[in-house]
């Protein structure tokens, strides 16, 4: 019954409509996210302490899990046949090193955590519910827009569904992303409380000007490039999964220049090749 005359009716006049409007799945996912993270807000606090460290650490391990599935991407055929078949662990390696050295230099995550920590204090003067100026609410609002911004931004949904978007190619993929992103900014604003909705921000950042370079350029990543980019995203994400589970405390925002390193450094292979 899914591909039968109403469904593809339905689905061709879904994808009319977010061809004509680019930047729709984008708009989708940012109140997916908020309605997620207010509801999450809601309820969170009638959870006792271990219930919220318990949510916690499932997100841990999902985040873990997802990480996996992206890191996977190393062994994807266009990425071996682009740099060959021993360079692809050596191009995620390279990214990673010169991204987190470059990303170290600039301070990345001490300012991010400083944006996030001035944010937290203005809510917080303004009455809002992050606990006030206490060092333990301000860590928690830090972690919950950092944690969730880079689980909402980083993965082949994220790319290859906003620039499809851009492209006027459909939101299928954006739509999934919604619906997953939802649920799982309802799990981290029950822990982690207002800093969540921030990630929101971020989704329509990220999202918003990958969709703007899908309508400008009108082509997308070559896959051995997105391979590279995605493979790179999955080990930072392994990095968040651990913070979550309160295993080890990694620097992932130090990290973030490899997301752009990855690419160029594939391409640099593939010229020297």
């Amino acid at each position: 019954m899914e591909g039968g005359p109403p469904v593809q009716l339905v689905r061709s006049r879904v994808a009319v409509v977010s061809a004509g409007l680019p930047g729709l799945g984008t708009a989708l996912n940012v109140a997916t996210v908020l309605v997620g993270a207010l509801a999450g807000i809601a309820v969170g606090n009638r959870f006792p302490e271990r219930v919220r460290h318990v949510v916690t650490d499932v997100l841990g391990l999902t985040t873990l899990l997802i990480a996996a599935l992206s890191a996977a991407s190393v062994t994807d055929p266009s990425f071996k046949a682009a740099v060959g078949n021993g360079a692809p662990v050596l191009v995620v390696l390279g990214s990673l090193l010169i991204g987190s050295i470059a990303g170290s230099l600039l301070r990345i995550e001490a300012r991010l955590e400083g944006v996030a920590g001035r944010l937290q204090t203005r809510l917080a003067r303004r009455g809002d519910a992050t606990g006030g100026p206490d060092p333990a609410a301000r860590e928690r609002f830090i972690e919950g827009w950092l944690s969730s911004s880079l689980l909402f931004c980083v993965g082949p949904l994220t790319i290859l569904g906003s620039l499809s978007d851009g492209m006027g190619r459909g939101i299928d993929q954006l739509t999934l992303k919604s619906v997953l992103d939802g649920f799982a900014a309802m799990a981290f604003a029950s822990s982690f409380g207002v800093g969540v909705l921030l990630s929101a921000f971020s989704v329509l950042v990220v999202q918003g000007s990958l969709t703007v370079v899908g309508v400008v350029l009108g082509s997308v990543l070559p896959d051995a490039h997105v391979a590279a980019l995605t493979a790179t995203g999955g080990l930072l994400l392994a990095g968040i999964g651990l913070r979550l589970l309160r295993i080890r405390e990694i620097p992932v925002g130090d990290m973030l220049p490899a997301l752009v390193v990855a690419p160029w450094l594939t391409q640099l292979v593939v010229a020297l090749r």
